[in-house]
């Protein structure tokens, strides 16, 4: 079985897929580094981009254009200035001119030189993309990807991982992880850990952890404090901010962390509460869709449940510490990699069930462990959370991800959110269905649903309410 660090669950990018965005991103710049290898990016002459499956079927709405484009240029999709993305994109359309690397220029048109093949589909996975390179006289070099979900990507079937050093409590399964923890009288987060020092050192961990957890704050702030319309032809409003406007008490602040401590300090109704939930998870949606920096949680499509729901538990829960946040991550992440071992995280494999089921879960489990409850309680937590969410399709109006995806954020949340609270008023022994059943079960699901569910816009709601999207 593949060895999967949290940091392979949680990366810091740009919207609004990872699948669509990040994947294709990642995908021809690895192209391009395997390429410079063996051949000088002088002597490049041409690039192609063929895309097949849900990646050319959804891929214009998820910008999918865009971020080859970004990755030919060698951005990186942490680092990069999100403000400027439609500065550069529209300068190579303009000049139809590209740099490659940073380095080398070569004629680039958009729409010839990234082909949607919509009626094709690659036989090991929906989406998947061919690059060419034409370089020297007249030679081709070509390669394909595969974007299987959450940004990874992977060149075909046999990607098991290749780093055979073993880990101390390898895990497969969620029962492997409890195992574990009952041996070892300690907690989910524990046994993460030790997994993660074979990795990394100690300090780079928590450098990491930080980042993430300052990354998704901001993604929250600034969603809360942006007005408009998202991009795309939707003309989707943002709400995020309009709900903070009448949610918070004070305007008098100044940073995203009295901005927390004045939500800290009022006293908040259990429906204020509940609007407050809503809020953070649609503010980072509403930024993923507007090519905004996100962390993928386990995807961009569903990066708004887990920080909603750890600013839920910093802001609304007793005894919140801001320290529990690395547990919090830890344990979130681990369940992540269960559910990609076992299952999918890939709405173009599992529909929306892989993204939103399996972000809610994961922040079940967190929320549980920070809370106190016991490994047993927290996989509970993660059961309950992805068994109501068994079936969910992915049905993205216009291939956006806006309608209904954003909302489905705040819905998994509070579904995470209510799951927790039921395992932890619940004995565990007791219960009738574990979390490797739930996952058995959501890939029999994901395998019965029908191709038009899963993230190809050609069906569900997307065919109900026809748009029309414009190029991106």
């Amino acid at each position: 079985m593949e060895k999967i660090s949290i940091f392979d669950i949680f990366k810091i990018g740009v919207g609004p897929s990872s699948s669509h965005t990040m994947g294709p991103w990642k995908a021809v710049q690895q192209c391009l580094d395997e390429f410079s290898k063996i051949h000088e990016i002088s002597g490049i002459n041409s690039i192609h981009v063929h895309l097949y499956g849900s990646l050319a079927k959804t891929g214009p709405g998820h910008g999918t254009n865009k971020a080859i484009m970004l990755g030919i240029m060698g951005f990186n999709p942490a680092t990069i200035d999100c403000e400027k993305i439609e500065d550069y994109v529209n300068g190579i359309k303009t000049l139809q001119r590209i740099i490659v690397l940073e380095k080398h220029e070569i004629n680039f048109n958009p729409r010839e030189n990234i082909i949607f093949r919509t009626r094709e589909q690659l036989p090991f996975h929906s989406n998947a993309l061919k690059v060419f390179i034409g370089f020297g006289n007249n030679e081709i070099y070509e390669d394909t990807f595969y974007s299987i979900g959450g940004g990874f990507i992977v060149k075909g079937p046999a990607h098991d991982d290749l780093d055979s050093h073993p880990l101390p409590f390898p895990i497969d399964n969620a029962d492997d992880l409890l195992n574990w923890c009952k041996k070892n009288s300690c907690t989910i987060s524990d046994i993460v850990m030790k997994n993660e020092l074979e990795w990394h050192p100690e300090n780079e961990i928590g450098h990491r952890l930080n980042s993430i957890i300052d990354t998704m704050k901001k993604s929250v702030f600034k969603g809360c404090h942006a007005n408009g319309i998202l991009p795309g032809g939707l003309d989707v409003k943002r709400r995020a901010s309009y709900q903070n406007e009448k949610l918070i008490s004070s305007s008098n602040y100044k940073s995203i962390d009295e901005w927390i401590s004045l939500i800290k300090s009022d006293d908040h109704s259990f429906k204020e509460t509940l609007n407050w939930v809503s809020c953070f998870a649609l503010a980072v949606n509403e930024e993923n869709a507007s090519f905004g920096r996100v962390v993928t949680a386990p995807t961009n499509g569903a990066a708004g449940v887990i920080p909603a729901v750890m600013l839920f538990y910093l802001c609304f829960c007793e005894n919140a510490k801001e320290e529990d946040l690395h547990k919090f991550l830890l344990v979130a992440g681990e369940l992540g990699s269960i559910f990609k071992k076992g299952a999918t995280i890939s709405a173009a494999m599992g529909g929306c069930q892989a993204e939103i089921g399996v972000s809610s879960a994961m922040a079940a489990a967190a929320l549980t462990d920070v809370q106190g409850g016991t490994p047993e309680e927290v996989l509970m937590a993660a059961e309950i959370a992805m068994e109501h969410h068994l079936g969910l399709t992915c049905d993205p109006i216009g291939g956006l991800v806006q309608v209904p995806c954003i909302e489905r954020n705040a819905m998994g949340a509070m579904k995470a959110i209510t799951a927790s609270q039921i395992a932890l008023a619940s004995d565990p022994v007791h219960a009738r269905v574990s979390l490797d059943d739930v996952i058995k079960t959501m890939w029999h699901t994901a395998g019965d649903m029908n191709s038009k569910y899963k993230e190809t816009s050609e069906g569900g709601l997307a065919i109900n309410i026809p748009v029309s999207v414009p190029d991106c």
